[in-house]
């Protein structure tokens, strides 16, 4: 791996990430309808994933996924201190380690470029399954949301893979002072709550089978022209009665 290609590609998307919010700060009221998108959709997921949660094998990766990937929290603050360590970044941390990372920024880039979109599109009215419903069908771009699903798999597989790696753990914590001092402490967290996520879970294979399926069910429902089957599937999984598959 080229470290200085993997630290450019890295900052490349966290600078997309600060355009978008950018953006919204010279829109009045966007960033509050992005921040309303964000937790309806962490909402959702919930929802769509409640027998995960109560799952106790599953629960912990699932509640990861549900904080760390569809939560709404104000990451501005991390994501510059993280973009002005970069360089160290790619020193400190594992080959390994790193391409997780650029995983995640990707991820993180693409999220915030769609909820941009989706929260222009869905205006100021109240936020209800069926505007959600409409401004995904309007917002179009199957392909990024393919692309979201398959980002959020590969960071969950990357860190299954880790787990694989008896000496990454000691590694991990051996790194927390270096870390700490680079100022990726967060950084350090996250990928510490992953790895013991994924470990205790013994196997994500069916987990990441399990939300590819739903994922992709629910994209499918959401671009049918049928508008009763789009607001059919985004109530049922509000409602947590979700029709779109249980675990093996």
């Amino acid at each position: 791996m080229n470290l200085d290609t993997s630290a450019q590609g890295i900052l490349s998307e966290l600078q997309e990430v600060e355009r978008q919010r950018a953006w919204r700060d010279q829109q009045p009221g966007m960033a509050a309808r992005v921040e309303a998108l964000k937790g309806y959709q962490q909402r959702r997921f919930a929802n769509t994933y409640a027998d995960l949660l109560a799952t106790p094998r599953y629960a912990q990766a699932t509640r990861f996924f549900l904080e760390e990937l569809y939560g709404p929290g104000d990451f501005t603050r991390r994501d510059a201190q993280f973009a002005r360590v970069v360089p160290a970044l790619v020193r400190i941390f594992p080959e390994e380690v790193v391409a997780t990372v650029a995983r995640l920024a990707q991820l993180h880039a693409l999220s915030e470029t769609m909820d941009s979109r989706m929260a222009s599109l869905l205006g100021e009215a109240p936020l209800s399954a069926s505007r959600y419903a409409q401004a995904w069908q309007e917002c179009g771009a199957a392909p990024s949301r393919q692309q979201q699903i398959e980002l959020t798999l590969a960071v969950g597989v990357s860190l299954d893979a880790l787990t694989r790696k008896p000496m990454l753990r000691q590694a991990l914590r051996l790194m927390r002072g270096p870390a700490t001092a680079a100022g990726l402490h967060e950084l350090q967290s996250f990928l510490e709550s992953g790895f013991d996520t994924f470990k205790a879970m013994r196997g994500a294979t069916d987990f990441l089978y399990t939300v590819r399926q739903r994922e992709e069910a629910l994209a499918r429902a959401l671009y049918s022209a049928s508008a009763p089957a789009r607001l059919s599937a985004e109530r049922a999984c509000l409602a947590g009665d979700d029709p779109l598959g249980q675990l093996p």
